[in-house]
């Protein structure tokens, strides 16, 4: 069943659904119209309650409150905004989206959002809805499954309600949507999402919005001359693929190649991973995940940019053909690379992948991988890391990420980290030494770019929570798709 938002003018004591939101600012409890109004109907008592419970609207505060069918919601969910001056996009869509989640149980097919005038952002607002009634239930049968879907948001508006504000909202409520299709990606289990599937997301994509996409089968990333990425998928039966997406708008004013890595599983190939932990390896592929998403989002957006999105995908399993340590092979761009440890598979599908984008010309490149363990070390698991040979696009892609409401944080280019890239029997290890591990990987990386403006996004930690944190849920975030959205969209301006 697919979610439906509208947009409403009208007031909240008049709005029948399960759980009724309603927003307030810091220090606005006594001047709120909707709580004022929701007191009256309720017969008195709600001030005093929320005053009791020391509720003033500070940022993060809810209050849920039961209305006895004193008014055609059943359920009463106060939330603080903060200060009112500093209500941004990112905070609406996190508040929300938080609120959104919280709202719904096992009974609630219906919601009514009440905002304050004036109204913030109704992009973020479509947005946080869509985030935050996310539910990942495909595989629950029984029991498990869940009782009733949320069906209708009805977000209501002080004043008439306008053909901006519609498109506003449902613009959000479609970003939201291709979040969600990393979201998917992400949590599907490895058995049923595998390179040839994950190529079928990218063409379902492709079909919906006009794209035009090829896909490379084993045979083809071989005759194409991807020997790493062959390398790497050679182990499974499984076999691997290499997704070429492209967008490409009559008036554009920059070309921008994004890449994701896309191991679907990661086993850590003869290298292999300790047992704990290993089932987090499903989402390997949360960088591929990241930039499909990214395109089902500009299939809303159309922005003024030619995007070109890659995905190396393959499976790195321990197999009789798998590739060992020890091993050289070359590379598109040309390069010998002595194979270090097969657990450090990522780069060598990213480094094929990344040649590949330099031959399309490309103003810039973005890739987006989950890279290093390293990375987690430094910044734990709520923040990428990122590096990037250009000043301002690393400022670009911070803004950005503010826009998003999502971390990212600079890293360091080390040049004198490269010496560990020196190889004896070939032009480069793949790997350096255990300290500064996400740096050396980068520098790796950098390798495969030539003089093309880039930046690397190691996003190994978001893209999983273990827990629900503003607009983000339990399992797999859709990290980095805002953010990516919001860099293009600012390259657009």
């Amino acid at each position: 069943m697919t979610l439906s938002v509208q947009l409403a003018q009208g007031v909240a004591t008049d709005t029948a659904a399960d759980a009724l939101i309603v927003g307030v600012f810091a220090g606005q409890v006594a001047n709120s119209e909707a709580l004022l109004a929701l007191e009256d109907a309720l017969g008195g008592g709600l001030l005093s309650h929320l005053k009791t419970s020391d509720f003033d609207g500070k940022l993060e505060q809810t209050q849920d409150v039961p209305t006895f069918g004193r008014v055609k919601s059943r359920r009463l969910l106060v939330v603080g905004l903060g200060p009112k001056a500093d209500l941004d996009a990112p905070r609406v869509r996190s508040l929300l989206a938080a609120a959104v989640r919280s709202a719904q149980s096992s009974s609630t097919k219906s919601i009514a959002l009440a905002l304050p005038d004036p109204a913030p952002s109704l992009r973020a607002v479509g947005e946080a809805i869509i985030l935050g009634a996310y539910k990942f239930s495909r595989y629950f049968t029984g029991d498990r499954k869940p009782k009733a879907e949320l069906a209708k948001v009805t977000v209501l508006v002080a004043g008439k309600v306008t053909a901006d504000q519609k498109k506003q909202l449902e613009t959000g409520v479609a970003i939201g949507r291709a979040v969600c299709v990393a979201r998917d990606a992400v949590n599907e289990p490895p058995n049923e999402l595998y390179p040839e599937t994950l190529a079928q997301i990218a063409q379902r994509i492709a079909k919906e919005n006009g794209f035009k996409v090829k896909v490379l089968d084993k045979k083809g990333i071989l005759a194409a001359g991807m020997l790493l990425h062959y390398a790497v998928g050679q182990g499974s039966t499984n076999e691997p693929r290499f997704i070429h997406l492209s967008y490409v708008p009559k008036k554009k004013k920059k070309k921008v190649v994004f890449v994701g890595k896309g191991l679907t599983f990661d086993s850590g190939g003869l290298c292999i991973k300790p047992a704990a932990g290993m089932g987090e390896m499903k989402s390997d592929m949360g960088g591929a995940a990241a930039v499909l998403g990214l395109m089902a989002a500009v299939g809303v957006i159309k922005p003024d940019v030619e995007l070109h999105v890659l995905v190396g995908a393959a499976e790195n399993m321990p197999d009789g053909a798998a590739y060992r340590p020890a091993d050289v092979f070359g590379s598109l761009d040309g390069k010998t690379v002595e194979i270090i440890n097969t657990d450090a598979e990522g780069r060598l599908v990213l480094a094929d992948a990344l040649a590949y984008a330099v031959s399309l010309k490309p103003d810039v490149i973005v890739d987006a991988a989950t890279l290093t363990g390293a990375a987690l070390v430094a910044l734990g698991k709520t923040c990428s890391a990122f590096y990037s040979t250009d000043d301002k696009l690393a400022e670009a892609l911070e803004a950005s990420a503010k826009d998003a409401g999502e971390l990212f944080w600079r890293m360091p280019l080390l040049d004198e980290l490269g010496e560990q890239l020196k190889s004896d029997v070939a032009d480069l290890k793949h790997t350096g030494d255990r300290y500064g591990g996400s740096i050396t990987a980068a520098l790796f990386l950098r390798e495969f770019v030539g003089k093309v403006p880039w930046v690397h996004c190691d996003i190994a930690g978001p893209v999983l929570a273990e827990r629900a944190r503003g607009a983000y849920p339990k399992g797999g975030t859709g990290h980095a798709v805002l953010t990516f959205l919001h860099f293009v969209e600012r390259l657009a301006r």
